[in-house]
């Protein structure tokens, strides 16, 4: 097989460069195409050299491929719903050869513990859906809508499945909507995944945050650290410097 050759590209999929390592991701903007918030994500985690990684409801696998490129995780492993997502992840994977350090696997993140055993992982990350239920949703089958909306998965199916895969003093990271910031406090809180970081992302220095980006450790001690703001842009289409350093540019 020549492993230079370009992968097969479905319907309405596309080649997208990451920036980072040379890699690229095959999406498809017709279904789902990653956002900000999981590049974001991927900046905030702090990885140990050697760590297992798990990425729950992966996508197009966009978290464990920036991840594989900055960090020294020894292995990082995808899980994702829907086969048609999972089927582009993994074939991202393979056009850039990270078969040995990535695996993507096609499942449900309220089975994660079945999938994978307790305490298989050092770290956990997901961005999850934000808005609660699918209801009045036009289709609430399509892809945005599932990636979107809580309709196969809760808030606290996400955050019970990663306290039940990681290890003792293993660490939790996620990105979300600062509006369910008091739900997700009590939810790690009654599932023994103690908030040891916090971050408010806002758009603009002048507008109310729009996301934030947590990190709980497994049976961490009450103490958190909350970091300094971070803005998107400093005028319409300028990153700020730190936006760009995240991505790579």
């Amino acid at each position: 097989m020549d492993t230079d050759r370009k992968p097969v590209l479905k319907e309405n999929e596309r080649i997208d460069d990451l920036q980072r390592n040379g890699y690229q991701i095959i999406q498809n903007p017709e279904k789902f195409c990653f956002g900000m918030d999981a590049v974001l994500l991927s900046g905030f985690v702090r990885v140990k050299a050697g760590s297992i990684l798990l990425d729950m409801g992966t996508g197009t696998g966009i978290i464990p491929i920036l991840l594989e490129a900055k960090t020294q995780a020894a292995h990082l492993t995808g899980l994702e719903i829907q086969e048609e997502s999972a089927d582009m992840a993994r074939r991202s994977v393979a056009l850039n050869k990270l078969e040995d350090k990535i695996a993507i696997v096609n499942g449900d993140i309220k089975e994660a513990g079945n999938i994978f055993g307790a305490a298989s992982f050092d770290v956990v990350t997901c961005n999850p859906p934000y808005m609660i239920g699918g209801h009045g949703l036009a289709n609430p089958d399509a892809p945005k809508a599932i990636a979107r909306h809580e309709i196969l998965c809760t808030l606290e199916d996400v955050v019970a499945q990663a306290a039940k895969v990681l290890k003792p003093g293993g660490n939790f990271f996620m990105v979300h909507r600062p509006f369910r910031l008091a739900e997700i406090m009590v939810l790690l809180h009654n599932y023994k995944l103690e908030p040891k970081r916090m971050q408010m992302v806002y758009p603009f220095v002048d507008k109310e945050p729009n996301m934030v980006l947590i990190e709980a450790s497994r049976g961490g001690k009450p103490r958190m650290q909350v970091e300094k703001p971070l803005i998107i842009y400093k005028e319409a289409g300028v990153y700020m410097p730190e936006i760009y350093d995240i991505y790579g540019f």
